[in-house]
């Protein structure tokens, strides 16, 4: 059992002897989140959920990474940490928690873009991230476990190196990514998104994280390609369909953390249903003609 809160108000000794207030804070999907006011100055204050080791979760990484990001101006500065709990401590943001309605606003790829930009030209992560391994550790966890996967999900990985293959050809420099971009990781500070939570950071193929961003939001193909273009100055055809192929994959590995979620998590959400619903999403897309087309556009054999 981790500290609590007041344990961890305790423990930051800037604190000690000041006035705080603690407010709890909705919306966490995987740890227990908190807004701590210390003499007029608003924090947040996240406290690690249940066995994020099975999740991939690497503390320290996530507590690099943040800082990494914090030095481009899209994340949140880290104003303390307990590293040793996993507890990490960011200035506050002022601004507007981003909704898939929220997305739907003209301009916002251009908004994306801009804000990915900056992240991956900051100073590189910690650790590399790769959804094709990280499906395959997912997956040791589920059999070591026994738990249990949506129906016909260990036939539809079987077409992973397909996909890998093709990504693989003409391949993109990694860059410091976040890897997890739900509608809910940006926030709108009226100027900038800003993006936090960085627990599955890592350096990455930009083209995960354009798809990540895209299948998240539920972008339409006008979207999908408005982003591309403005990310890359132009929405080559190799281009978004490595992005199309990364959608896919980002389904395809969330599945199986949503599915260890609804094992191990103390959280009131329903995490079997979502890790269905990504499957159903990715299945129906591996069993369309898309991929092949996808896999010929950027460059592999279909």
């Amino acid at each position: 059992m981790g500290p609590t809160i007041d344990d961890v108000v305790a423990s930051i000794r800037p604190w000690r002897g000041r006035a705080v207030t603690i407010e709890p804070l909705a919306g966490g999907l995987t740890n227990r989140n908190y807004a701590v006011t210390v003499d007029g100055r608003r924090h947040f204050v996240r406290l690690p959920g249940t066995d994020t080791g099975l999740l991939a979760v690497d503390r320290a990484n996530e507590l690099h990474n943040t800082r990494a990001a914090a030095t481009t101006g899209v994340g949140a500065v880290v104003v303390d940490a307990l590293p040793e709990h996993g507890v990490i401590v960011l200035d506050w943001i002022d601004g507007v928690t981003m909704s898939n309605e929220r997305f739907t606003a003209d301009g916002m790829p251009e908004r994306v873009a801009a804000s990915l930009r900056r992240l991956h030209a900051g100073p590189r992560f910690l650790h590399d991230f790769d959804m094709f391994r990280l499906v395959e550790f997912y997956l040791r966890v589920v059999d070591e476990r026994g738990l249990p996967v949506p129906a016909g999900y260990r036939d539809g990985v079987r077409r992973l190196p397909a996909l890998e293959a093709a990504l693989a050809v003409r391949p993109l420099p990694p860059v410091p990514s976040h890897n997890d971009l739900l509608a809910e990781n940006y926030l709108d500070d009226g100027t900038a998104l800003r993006i936090v939570d960085y627990e599955y950071s890592g350096n990455n193929d930009p083209t995960f994280e354009l798809g990540n961003t895209c299948q998240e939001l539920g972008w339409d193909e006008r979207r999908i390609e408005a982003l591309g273009a403005a990310y890359f100055g132009s929405a080559d055809e190799h281009l978004v369909a490595r992005m199309h192929l990364q959608m896919i994959m980002s389904d395809v590995g969330w599945t199986l953390w949503a599915a260890i979620q609804a094992a191990i998590s103390t959280i009131e959400f329903d995490f079997w249903g979502w890790a269905e619903e990504r499957w159903d999403r990715a299945a129906e897309r591996l069993d369309s003609p898309d991929p092949a087309r996808w896999i010929a556009a950027v460059g592999g054999d279909s």
